[in-house]
């Protein structure tokens, strides 16, 4: 992502910066982060997952990763980078990318306004997430949402006249964990866990520069 000291015709909104703190939220010890090199691994093995999460919210603004996903059958499996205003609140605020383990050349977008969702899209991304890093990105405004993959635009989505949208400050999380309980399986795929540890590497992340909001 440009930095705004070397390129600074970037719009503000657009501005971004090395993530340099994190909170993980549970299972420390599957969780890695080092800010120089601005990595972050995840592993989900007999501990379960983990999650970790920006130390602010933000209030719009331009999110990235590079990503490389966990290998090996990975069935049951969700790993993702998400925004949410907070992580169980039933009335979060929500922007969604999940890798679903059964099959690793999708990758779902979803958003939720007020905790309800249902707006889920599937999106072939024409290679297996596990393969190597691919950057994905979100653009997040007061009226417009955006997901990209490697640059690409895979989906758009404008604020309607009179309509609700994603407007809470947010956190940027990232986790790995089990779904393969919800709809039986079949969002997932059943956990099978022949190939663990999986590992999920994240980094070059970066954060909008100008939107951190406090408390």
């Amino acid at each position: 992502m440009a930095d705004p000291a070397l390129h600074p015709e970037t719009p503000t909104h657009n501005q971004t910066q090395p993530l340099k703190q994190i909170a993980i939220d549970y299972t420390p010890e599957a969780c890695t982060h080092c800010p120089d090199a601005n990595t972050i691994t995840l592993t989900y093995d007999h501990r379960g997952g983990s999650r970790w999460r920006t130390t602010t919210r933000f209030l719009y603004g331009t999110f990235s990763s590079l990503i490389q996903c966990p290998r090996g059958i990975t069935s049951g499996l969700n790993f993702n980078i998400y925004l949410s205003s907070l992580e169980g609140d039933k009335s979060q605020d929500e922007i969604d990318f999940e890798f679903l383990g059964k099959d690793r050349t999708i990758v779902q977008t979803n958003y939720y306004i007020g905790g309800t969702g249902n707006k889920e899209e599937f999106h072939d991304l024409g290679f297996d997430c596990s393969d190597g890093f691919h950057l994905y990105v979100i653009k997040w405004g007061q009226d417009l949402i955006e997901w990209l993959v490697d640059g690409k635009l895979v989906r758009r989505v404008e604020r309607k006249k009179g309509e609700a949208f994603p407007h809470k400050p947010m956190y940027l999380y990232a986790s790995v964990w089990d779904a393969s309980y919800i709809e039986e399986g079949r969002w997932t795929g059943k956990y099978i866990g022949c190939d663990a540890p999986y590992v999920c590497l994240y980094k070059d992340i970066h954060v909008p520069v100008k939107s951190a909001v406090e408390g």
